[in-house]
């Protein structure tokens, strides 16, 4: 166990909007989507019939079709796809398929055999697979969430009514919260944050989302320490044990740091070798016996 310093690194954000149908949340996430990066390295995969391409005058974004069954596999293949051509923010309109589509986890658990809590222990792996995949991209992600009134059962003199308690995200209890901002859009298409620990939208007024925002979160996710300072800390370390303190305060960045590292420790041994050499007769060799 090892203690440090907190540090705040660069970020990419993960962020959910939620809303009913009609509250405009996939051109919510595009104009925040076009404040971060150039509209040609954002990516909409679209699992809402081809909703995505209604907004194309908006910018010359990508669009990903993403088609029934919605299994989680299918959701982590989609977000590879777009990882791999180098995409830097991507819309998951919506990620609620995931959770109540045909194929998404529910059909799935309905149509298990055997006991109904034992197989939540065998499609819950799933489910939080893509989680993961979400939090550990090295992308940008703007999830959408369908939400839907939700009720509960008040008793009135005697009899059981229901009563409107709020808008419920149709996706598993606690995912939205597993992002950084969590944006509430209402059908005037205002949007209000529930979750933000970036500081940036809570407590502010209800408003309608712009571009502006979208620059905004880029500020901040931009305002940590960098990759790139990070790779100068290893270049300049003058130990092996600098190199390990190094690796083991940025673990996410394991992959990208590692080979940079082992070239470093390398070369601090190359560099103990030559200003130890080999005693002998004073010219660099040694004497014979």
């Amino acid at each position: 166990m090892e203690l440090r310093k907190a540090q705040r690194k660069q970020a990419k954000i993960k962020l959910a909007l939620q809303g009913p149908s009609g509250s405009g949340k996939t051109m919510s996430a595009l104009l925040l989507a076009s404040g971060i990066t150039d509209w040609s390295k954002i990516a909409v995969i679209d699992t809402e019939n081809h909703s995505a391409d209604l907004y194309s005058d908006l910018g010359q974004y990508n669009v990903l079709a993403l088609s029934q069954p919605f299994t989680p596999e299918r959701y982590i293949k989609a977000i590879e796809t777009c990882e791999n051509a180098s995409m830097e923010v991507i819309i998951i309109d919506s990620i609620s398929q995931e959770w109540e589509g045909s194929g998404g986890i529910l059909n799935i658990h309905g149509n298990m055999t055997g006991n109904s809590f034992t197989n939540w222990n065998k499609i819950t792996p799933r489910h939080n697979a893509f989680v993961q995949k979400i939090l550990q991209s090295n992308c940008h992600i703007i999830s959408t969430i369908r939400t839907k009134q939700d009720y509960v059962l008040s008793e009135k003199n005697g009899k059981y009514i229901p009563e409107k308690v709020g808008l419920k995200g149709i996706t598993r209890d606690g995912m939205d919260y597993e992002h950084t901002i969590v944006l509430d859009i209402d059908i005037k298409h205002l949007a209000k944050a529930s979750k933000d620990r970036t500081g940036l939208f809570m407590d502010k007024p209800e408003e309608v989302i712009t571009l502006n925002h979208g620059r905004k979160i880029l500020d901040w996710c931009n305002s940590g320490i960098s990759l790139d300072n990070i790779k100068s800390e290893i270049q300049s370390a003058k130990t092996v044990e600098k190199l390990r303190e190094i690796l083991s305060a940025y673990p996410e960045f394991e992959k990208e740091l590692k080979p940079l590292a082992i070239a470093r420790k390398e070369q601090l041994s190359v560099n103990i070798i030559n200003l130890n050499p080999i005693s002998g007769n004073g010219n660099g060799t040694s004497k014979s016996k």
